[in-house]
This record gives C-alpha cells, sequence and structure tokens, in this order.
C-alpha cells in the first residue's frame, strides 16, 4: 500500500496548480466587475452632461417665461408705483418714462426706462433701486441668488428666479452688466458706475 501512495512532491504540485486556477478565476472575475463599473460609470457621466444641458435649456426657458409674465403684468395691472399716465409736463413721476415719438402713451410707459446720462435712478421703482444699492454696496459681480440673500430677500427657487428677471431687465436697460450669470454695475465712460447709479 505504502509503494501506491504518489510521493509528497505530487502533492505539492498538484495543489499548487489548484491555487493557481482558482487565483486566476478570481482575477478573470474581478477584471469583468471592474470593466463592468468602468462602462456603467461612462454611461452615468454622459447621463449627467446630458441632464445638466437640458437644466440649462430649462432654466434659461423658465427665466424667458417669468420676464414675459412680469413685463405683461406692469402693463396690465397698472400699478401706480411702475406704470402711471403719461403727462405733458416736463418732469416724470417716478417709475414712468415719457412715450417717444411714434410711440402710444400706453406703450411709451414702462417701469424700468434705458439708462442714459443724467438719468438719476430715482425714476425706477423702490425695488429695483434697491437691487441697484446691493450691487454697488457689493462693489463686485453677484449671482442673482446672493443678491437675494443680501438685500434680505427668499432664496427659495421660484423667487430668486424671479428676481434674476428684474437683473436681467436692469441689464437690458443698461442700469446693469451682466456676465455669465453675475450682475455687477456697468462701467461709465467719464463717470464711476456707483455715481452713476447712486440710489437716492
Amino acid at each position: 500500500m505504502v509503494g501506491l501512495l504518489p510521493p509528497p512532491a505530487a502533492f505539492t504540485v498538484a495543489g499548487r496548480s489548484k491555487e493557481a486556477g482558482l487565483m486566476g478565476s478570481l482575477i478573470d472575475e474581478l477584471q469583468r466587475r471592474e470593466a463592468a463599473a468602468r462602462a456603467e460609470a461612462e454611461e452615468l457621466r454622459g447621463r449627467i452632461a446630458e441632464l445638466a444641458e437640458q437644466l440649462a435649456q430649462a432654466e434659461e426657458r423658465l427665466s424667458r417665461l417669468v420676464i414675459a409674465r412680469e413685463t405683461v403684468e406692469e402693463v396690465l395691472e397698472g400699478a401706480a408705483t411702475e406704470i402711471a399716465p403719461v403727462s405733458p409736463a416736463a418732469e416724470q413721476p417716478e417709475g414712468t418714462a415719457l412715450a417717444g415719438p411714434g410711440r402710444s402713451p400706453v406703450a411709451g410707459v414702462v417701469a424700468v426706462p434705458p439708462w442714459r446720462a443724467g438719468l438719476e435712478v430715482s425714476v425706477l421703482p423702490r425695488d429695483y433701486r434697491d437691487l441697484l444699492e446691493v450691487a454697488e454696496d457689493a462693489g463686485r459681480p453677484l449671482r442673482a441668488g446672493q443678491i437675494a440673500a443680501a438685500a434680505g430677500l427668499s432664496t427659495d427657487r421660484g423667487k430668486v428666479e424671479t428676481l434674476r428677471s428684474k437683473l436681467k431687465r436692469l441689464a437690458a436697460r443698461g442700469w446693469l452688466a451682466e456676465e455669465a450669470g453675475l450682475f455687477a454695475l456697468p462701467a461709465r465712460n467719464g463717470s464711476g458706475a456707483g455715481e452713476a447709479v447712486k440710489p437716492g
């Protein structure tokens, strides 16, 4: 019986061979799982980029819709603080602008008139003047949410979007400068920005 048993070296070789086979299978399995995880990560990155683009487009549409709604409300509501009848007198009531040539009195009245040299900030409604004051005090470009916080306003998403529409209106009419979602007082040739829009 003793003569029939394989030598000890045979057990050692067989054991090592079996161990190498198990290690090879384990490595193969880990590599397979690694490749699957890498592919999943790449897919998720692609989806994140796509969702980020869709979010930016949706926010831009939302901002335009808010601006459109507020503009229509300004025209239709006839709020005394923002819209008033055009007066033939030389002085304009706060928050109004005289109609230009070829325009009807109603169409010529706007809450935020275009900025021009010598135009006082007092022509703007109070809430717009407050925004300019925050921008002046900051002394640096701010995002809409930062301006809302500095002005003591709500920082809820909907409220910030409404505020952003006002900031964009001020920027479109020359009272503010906007770049990459940041708002600041514009530089004026021949005078400081703060002097040009100093709140009254």
